[in-house]
């Protein structure tokens, strides 16, 4: 749908410009009439004349929100008017989609809708998470409050995947480059050697002909071979989308050695950040208990935070729940009881954030210092095979035959 730029005047009286959704420009001018405004100008975005269902190609990331959000937060806290404060952002956005959205918001917030509302009518890009926060920010009038810590918090989260992803490409780049070298050998090097070995007509070793038939195999059926691996990773995407599916693939996640660890340790860090800054701000326990379940986004803890849920409907505690789970660690489940006891849940939520976004750190350093001679391992057995395989057979039949 065509985007359009348009100045206007609100009722009272403000000119402010800002970008408007519209069929064409007829409706465009009624959408904001609609709206209370007097158009001054409108003029269709030249920018976005080419963006023909490319909305992938936009998409709000992760950064683009952290950076909306403290931007968000700063002029808020600079005694700027909220209408004005999202003017403002409109220009220092980038991102086409989010510009977009939060000229719509302003829109909306100036006409006479709460902050909140408007977000709560985008649910794709604002989490249920952060309309709560919003909404509890407006509702004790510490909205300057949440929306610093709504930031600081998001970035920490943000900070902490930033980490994971980078611990992740070094050796998934060397894992890659291995493969690709290994194809090319298979397929262009490999038979051109093994085929003065099979001309010989003795007995190949059983390393040579195992290599021998994965080469042949590949060159006659790497298309097989790659609808196979197609076929399996649609299936796993749409296997994981259903309910069973993604229960089975967030257990399994939990259980893979060493990394089961790691998983299990950014899920807590999610629900104990989350349910630390509901809590404080003021949002109900139980609410604040299903809105960390959406935010960590395992089926295996979602599960066991709706046990809780009805647990703690009934009058039970929170750490009740927490200690007879394997998959919540008993000193998690300690804490939030003392925390519980002296009223402080929130404060004792905060310390254990703190506590595993450490070990999570120490983990990745770990991991990145134990995963290098590993490769190293790996490439040096890959190579074994290969002398095993095809050099020393030649070794043997050019000493055979002096």
């Amino acid at each position: 749908m065509p985007i359009f730029k348009y100045k206007a005047i609100n009722q009272n009286r403000q000119q402010f410009s800002g970008l408007v959704d519209a069929a064409n420009m007829d409706v465009a001018a009624d959408t904001l009439q609609e709206k209370g405004f007097t158009v001054i100008s409108l003029k269709k975005e030249v920018s976005h004349k080419i963006n023909f269902n490319l909305d992938f190609l936009n998409r709000i990331s992760p950064k683009d929100m952290v950076i909306f959000s403290r931007q968000f937060a700063v002029l808020i806290s600079a005694n700027v008017a909220m209408v004005q404060s999202l003017r403002v952002l409109i220009d220092q956005i980038s991102n086409p989609k989010l510009k977009t959205m939060v000229s719509e918001i302003a829109d909306e917030v100036d006409s006479g809708s709460r902050l909140s509302e408007a977000l709560a009518k985008r649910p794709k890009i604002f989490s249920h998470f952060y309309i709560s926060v919003i909404k509890a920010g407006e509702t004790s009038g510490k909205l300057e409050e949440s929306l610093n810590y709504l930031a600081d918090e998001m970035e920490k989260d943000y900070d902490m995947m930033s980490k994971i992803k980078g611990a992740m490409i070094y050796p998934i780049f060397v894992l890659a480059g291995l493969t690709t070298v290994g194809i090319i050998l298979m397929v262009y090097v490999v038979p051109q050697l093994t085929q003065m070995l099979a001309e010989t007509g003795g007995q190949l070793p059983l390393s040579t002909r195992i290599v021998m038939a994965t080469s042949d195999f590949l060159i006659k059926y790497w298309m097989l071979l790659l609808l196979i691996i197609v076929g399996v990773i649609a299936f796993l995407k749409f296997y994981t989308g259903t309910k069973g599916g993604k229960r089975i693939f967030d257990y399994v996640k939990l259980r893979i050695p060493i990394f089961g660890k790691l998983f299990q340790r950014i899920y807590l860090v999610r629900f104990t950040r989350s349910m630390a800054t509901l809590i404080l701000g003021g949002v109900a326990i139980t609410e604040s208990l299903k809105i960390s379940g959406e935010v960590v986004s395992n089926e295996i803890y979602k599960e066991l935070i709706e046990k809780t849920i009805k647990e703690v409907e009934d009058g039970n505690s929170i750490s009740g729940v927490f200690a007879d789970s394997k998959e919540i660690p008993k000193m998690v489940s300690q804490m939030m009881n003392i925390g519980e006891k002296t009223g402080k849940l929130d404060v004792i939520l905060d310390r254990i954030t703190i506590f595993y976004s450490r070990e999570i750190d120490n983990f990745l350093a770990n991991i990145m210092t134990l995963l290098e001679p590993a490769i190293m391992v790996v490439m040096g057995v890959a190579v074994g095979i290969m002398v095993a395989a095809i050099i020393l057979p030649m070794y043997n039949l050019a000493g055979s035959g002096m």
